[in-house]
């Protein structure tokens, strides 16, 4: 993985936990509301050391009930296709 990948999911990660405790919501009552998502998962996000699915975004989006699209605020598209030639 590289780095500028890591940094977005520790950024990811942090924006989610902010969202959930915003709610008032405990780790594991997220879970719990986010059907196939354990706590330990969650918490694994939260830290941005693990990757995920798209369906797990919308499990996120949908329980924290936020646009899908809020979940991707603050992210800059950077063209990675010099790096690819």
């Amino acid at each position: 993985m590289q780095q500028v990948d890591k940094e977005n999911l520790k950024s990811f990660g942090k924006m989610i936990k902010q969202l959930r405790m915003a709610k008032s919501l405990s780790l594991n009552k997220l879970a719990f509301s986010t059907d196939g998502v354990t706590s330990a998962t969650l918490s694994r996000i939260e830290n941005g050391q693990v990757d995920f699915k798209f369906s797990t975004l919308i499990r996120l989006s949908q329980t924290l009930d936020i646009p899908l699209s809020q979940l991707f605020d603050g992210y800059v598209y950077q063209n990675i296709s010099d790096e690819l030639s």
